[in-house]
């Protein structure tokens, strides 16, 4: 664990959660919801020296029980578990011997599972991985009278909301967070969705982004997935290109089942590679900020299907290999050795926001790119802000933000909002518009900002705080 948060810190790689798996309790008895003793002999100290570098913290559950845990008979006896019809506990024999199941249709059944979260959380554990929830027998008799058949759905609701309420009680509102495996209607109250354990190659790459994709379709606003896979080992390639997607969705992690995913066991390239996308992924949080409160208000994920986006271009409806992060960036993940990749064009010109280079559709587009870049165009007519802190996910987003400008048309006009970053709300909102070849921007942001016009090389601006109009030459 220190190894792998000092070499991040040592090679440029912010991080701002660590992630404790089943592993942090003793093998074979989750949930125990104790820490292994061998090995995390002092963790209140272990999570004090964590939040000391400025790391949340998040532990791996589940709502299993299992026999050999010391918590069976205690949870037996009290009659938290589900029963079968002869009032024997259901169990089941998976990865360890004689799991029950907690049987949160109980309110004594959820107290107590909750009872034993709040124990770690005043240790120090910021949230939960609320992993399973989805494997519910039908051959059980559930404390509520509940029917079998449909608690396979119900049962992952409950599971998480005990998780939520109690993180939303304990940490606020605006704190609480899962990593939840299942999920079913109503259940994007209670983010963030992961992908599940997927093998490691472009083929499960391509098929997690779909997944991602549908899950926005079903009204859920943020996902995740494994970046490099979970199961296997992923090439130097799939892990490198693998990193640029995951960075470029509503939330990243690094994970693996049987092996590391730090960087520097897929070579320098790799520790580059997740460097830059990492800072990028910073200097993009007002944006990505922005997205999430119109997740929250609205509905609509961070992460769009292009037919969410453009309903009126029929080929929209097809493409399952890009997303729009946001409404204004268009994403298209390289899924090839070689690096290539085709990918749709919506109508407008559209500009890379990594080289500036400039594609004008409706067409489809075959390119081939190298691990420092990939599709990442801005929608013509786009504002889209950039942080000038690239080394936390949330800051002061206003002070000193760069207002990239791209293929702004004339006559056209944009709002951008710059976040609050502890509420709803705008902490600076800037008025874009072109006339000929004239661009203004009004704005009452207090503090200071910049304004770039043309890619990432083009022309900077530099602009003081207050209340103004500013007025420049527009040359694309």
């Amino acid at each position: 664990m220190g190894r792998f948060i000092d070499g991040m810190a040592e090679r440029g790689i912010p991080l701002s959660v660590f992630h404790f798996d089943c592993f942090w309790m003793r093998a074979y008895q989750w949930c125990d919801f104790d820490w292994d003793a061998e090995t995390f002999p002092d963790p209140a100290g272990m999570l004090a020296r964590l939040k000391e570098r400025g790391l949340r913290v998040s532990a791996w559950i589940n709502p299993y029980i299992a026999q050999k845990s010391e918590l069976f008979e205690e949870a037996m006896s009290a009659g938290h578990l589900v029963r079968r019809a002869d009032g024997s506990v259901w169990q089941w024999d998976l990865w360890q011997p004689g799991m029950a199941l907690v049987d949160f249709t109980s309110p004594a059944a959820r107290d107590w599972y909750i009872g034993k979260l709040r124990i770690l959380l005043a240790q120090g554990v910021d949230c939960f991985k609320t992993d399973f929830g989805e494997r519910v027998p039908t051959d059980v008799v559930w404390h509520d009278g509940s029917d079998p058949e449909r608690m396979h759905n119900y049962y992952t609701h409950l599971y998480n909301q005990a998780v939520f309420d109690l993180l939303r009680e304990e940490r606020g509102e605006g704190e609480a967070l899962l990593f939840a495996r299942s999920a079913t209607a109503g259940g994007q109250q209670y983010p963030v969705h992961w992908g599940g354990d997927c093998d490691s190659h472009f083929g499960a790459m391509a098929e997690s982004l779909r997944g991602g994709l549908s899950l926005g379709l079903s009204g859920f606003g943020f996902w995740s997935h494994d970046i490099g896979g979970f199961e296997g080992t992923p090439t130097p390639t799939v892990f490198k290109r693998w990193v640029q997607f995951g960075l470029l969705s509503s939330h990243s992690r690094l994970h693996g089942s049987k092996s590391y995913r730090v960087p520097w066991d897929y070579g320098e390239e790799a520790v580059e590679v997740t460097r830059e996308f990492t800072l990028l992924k910073q200097r993009l949080a007002p944006y990505l900020q922005r997205a999430a409160q119109q997740a929250h208000t609205t509905g609509v994920p961070v992460m769009r299907a292009m037919v969410l986006e453009f309903p009126d271009d029929p080929t929209a409806a097809v493409l399952d290999r890009q997303y729009m992060l946001g409404e204004d960036l268009l994403v298209a993940p390289v899924f090839t050795d070689d690096g290539t990749v085709e990918y749709y064009v919506p109508e407008g010109t559209w500009t890379n926001v990594l080289t500036g280079t400039q594609v004008a559709g409706p067409r489809w587009v075959r390119e081939q790119h190298g691990f420092h870049t990939l599709p990442l165009l801005a929608r013509p007519d786009s504002v889209v802000p950039f942080a000038a802190d690239d080394q936390h996910p949330v800051s002061a987003w206003a002070d000193d933000v760069e207002l990239r400008i791209h293929a702004f048309a004339d006559g056209a006009r944009r709002t951008v909002v710059i976040p609050r970053t502890d509420a709803l709300g705008e902490t600076a909102r800037f008025e874009v518009h072109r006339e000929g070849d004239r661009l203004s921007v009004t704005t009452d942001s207090p503090y200071p900002w910049r304004l770039r016009i043309g890619g990432p090389g083009g022309t900077v601006h530099t602009n003081a705080a207050g209340r103004a109009t500013t007025e420049v030459r527009y040359e694309d």
